[in-house]
């Protein structure tokens, strides 16, 4: 367990309380939603089947950018005929336009214990990232699921729309509690078993999984959507001497389950960051491999600042 998953460190102490997530009034402070304003959120293809909006698709009809040709029949709109090229080649043909419609953004919710237990604890990032990405999404006039989780995941809606949702989007995100342990492996694999419109899936989580990376990896690879992963970390995750405790004989404890006494000694630190590298590298990996987006939030560092990196001129593409 120790170089599976980050731990609380507390020298000669009893684990800390819990902390309480963010509450309604501070995460829904205009000034950090009218920051948002300038950024976007795109992916190559939203699937057929939703509203007319912005997200480009494959379906063809209704929009203002031209997508192709097709020889004239009866029924279609007499106004899509393109009558330069009757007269260059004496056949009716009329113009076809690619439909732009909504994209369904679906937010896996990291609610484990694990991320109550720190001071700031990681939740409050959480729900901060969370808040501003799903606002961006309303914005654009697509639509927003939240899907909680700890050891189960929940579909606490499956999709709302419209600017006016952001206000219940932060309640629902300031009434979240902690759960227990962490099964981001599991949930991403119920996720995928729900069959819901192919959209853009944003997990938000320190993906530390008592079933290891690998576990999370091949989950992530069954999901049939294009992906943001947004991790929550601290600068000692990588570089453990940064932690102000590190030394000698310690109680680590992730809120999770039995707090584990250890000797940090030379060797089993270097083991730890070993194994924080391969965990590393199996989660840049993949997100390198399948083109997805990948968002290191530190949860010392104001959010809003780290999430503008995401939005290369302005939009983030997936």
């Amino acid at each position: 367990m120790l170089f599976r998953r980050r731990q609380k460190i507390h020298k000669d102490a009893a684990p800390d309380a819990l902390a309480a997530p963010l509450d309604f009034e501070t995460l829904f402070d205009p000034g950090f939603l009218a920051a948002l304003t300038p950024f976007s959120l795109r992916i190559a293809r939203a699937q057929k089947g939703g509203r007319l909006a912005e997200q480009r698709t494959n379906a063809r009809g209704q929009g203002s950018e031209f997508a192709d040709f097709k020889p004239y029949v009866a029924g279609d709109d007499l106004r899509a005929i393109d009558w330069n090229v009757y007269r260059r080649l004496g056949r009716v043909f009329v113009r076809v336009f690619e439909e732009s419609q909504d994209m369904p953004v679906y937010f896996l919710m990291d609610r484990s214990r694990s991320l109550y237990v720190e001071t700031p604890p990681r939740i409050h990032a959480a729900q901060q990232a969370a808040l501003a990405l799903a606002a961006v999404a309303l914005d654009q006039h697509d639509s927003v699921g939240f899907l909680p989780f700890s050891d189960t995941m929940a579909v606490e809606y499956r999709g709302v729309s419209g600017k006016a949702s952001l206000a219940r989007i932060a309640h629902s995100l300031a009434a979240h509690t902690a759960g227990n342990g962490t099964g981001l492996a599991a949930a991403l694999t119920h996720l995928a078993s729900l069959r819901f419109r192919q959209g853009l899936v944003v997990v938000v989580s320190d993906f530390f999984d008592e079933a290891g990376i690998e576990s999370v990896v091949r989950a992530l690879e069954g999901l049939p959507h294009r992906l943001l992963l947004v991790q929550l970390v601290k600068a000692y995750d990588a570089a453990p001497e940064r932690h102000p405790d590190l030394t000698g004989d310690v109680l680590m404890d992730d809120g999770e389950g039995d707090p584990t006494s250890v000797t940090l000694t030379p060797d089993v630190v270097a083991r730890y960051r070993t194994a924080y590298a391969a965990f590393d590298e199996a989660l840049t990996g993949f997100a390198r491999s399948r083109g997805a987006g990948l968002a290191r939030i530190d949860v010392d560092v104001p959010v809003l600042d780290q999430l503008a990196g995401l939005f290369e001129q302005g939009a983030a593409r997936l």
